[in-house]
């Protein structure tokens, strides 16, 4: 849109670009207008040939910037303007922040900046989470010479919050996730008549993976998040800050009472969603096969070895551990905002299931010649 009154431009006959009319945002702020400004200036000689502002009757800073874009930021070789719109201009352009050019192939630059941050960014959590990993060590030697002086009070809070509170949700989907395997497998070995293999297939499954597996991810889930919001919570208040002030360890008393917490009630909480799901798949296979609970109870130490509850309590101490970690570490990451802190936690509960299926895909590979 070349000028919202008038002719909005044209040569003159010497030459120069004249405008007329308002050039204004209530003048610019029209659509129409706005193409039609758009599409006289396209014709216009742009940075280089004589323009002529004298016949433009009201100028802000909306239409000078429009202009001063046109010229690619540089002024034209030969301009007529008044005072008052050379102190508009000049206004515009010491504020006017230069745009580098993209050059050729930024797309492809971009995606490669893009992947690069994200890799650094990984190695960078690494690095801290590593660092956390020998602060917990270092705070576990000084616990056990000084055992007095632990946070026992802390670990006894955290025991209650994130054992003897999950249990009941931790019962209920281990005892449906035991019927609902219990259905599916009768539905294939009545077809081979082999229906008091259930009790082997079941037991296994859900003694040495599946148990501690789904209360680790519950645990994940549920304690996980409430550790970075806890510890994330204090950043923002600056709790945080004030214990480095006073001289408190963050890693002695955040994350070392957390991490005990857990890898106490990590194998309790997987034994206990374990006896859930044994009992839910007890009580399918008695609906649906016909087969007894004193059947089921009697032949269950005979298939599952003992040696599979080892490994599904050795590892569960693992997890909790864990997600103890990653939890505390996102917390202590968390920027004084509430947007960092909603970010960290669900970075936290991703973080804390992917580990926890990566470390149980490793145990099944080490020791897969055990109990089996």
């Amino acid at each position: 849109m070349g000028r919202p009154e008038g002719d909005g431009g044209g040569a003159a006959p010497h030459a120069a670009f004249v405008l007329q009319g308002r050039w204004t945002a209530a003048q610019l702020g029209d659509r129409a207008t706005w193409r039609g400004v758009s599409a006289d200036l396209q014709r216009s000689p742009g940075d280089g040939g004589a323009w002529d502002l004298r016949q433009v009757e009201m100028l802000d800073h909306v239409g000078a910037q429009l202009l001063w874009t046109h010229w690619q930021h540089r002024w034209p070789a030969t301009v007529s303007v008044t005072d008052a719109q050379r102190t508009i201009l000049e206004r515009v352009e010491r504020f006017t922040v230069e745009v580098p050019a993209r050059p050729r192939g930024s797309v492809a630059m971009a995606g490669i900046d893009a992947m690069g941050r994200k890799v650094l960014g990984g190695v960078g959590h690494l690095r801290y989470l590593t660092r956390l990993v020998g602060q917990l060590l270092i705070d576990a030697v000084k616990l056990v010479r000084s055992p007095r002086q632990g946070p026992w009070r802390d670990v006894s809070g955290h025991l209650f919050q994130m054992g003897a509170a999950a249990m009941p949700i931790t019962a209920l989907v281990g005892f449906l996730i035991g019927v609902v395997l219990a259905y599916l497998m009768s539905l294939q070995l009545r077809q081979f008549g082999a229906e008091s293999f259930i009790v082997n297939i079941l037991g296994i499954s859900l003694v040495r993976e599946l148990g501690p597996l789904l209360a680790a991810i519950l645990v994940a889930g549920r304690s996980g998040s409430a550790i970075t919001a806890q510890i994330g919570v204090m950043r923002v208040t600056e709790e945080l800050d004030a214990m480095r002030v006073m001289g408190i360890q963050h890693g002695f008393r955040l994350v070392l009472p957390r991490a005990i917490a857990l890898a106490v009630a990590m194998p309790l909480i997987a034994v206990w969603t374990t006896l859930a799901s044994l009992a839910g798949g007890m009580l399918a296979a008695d609906i649906s096969l016909g087969i007894t609970p004193a059947y089921f109870l009697n032949a269950l130490p005979a298939a599952v070895a003992p040696g599979n509850l080892v490994v599904a309590v050795f590892k569960s101490v693992v997890f909790g551990i864990m997600i103890a970690l990653v939890g505390c570490h996102f917390g202590l990451r968390v920027k004084p905002n509430t947007e960092s802190l909603g970010q960290g936690t669900t970075a936290s509960v991703v973080t804390s299931i992917t580990v926890v299926i990566l470390v149980d895909a490793l145990f099944a590979i080490v020791f897969r010649n055990v109990g089996l």
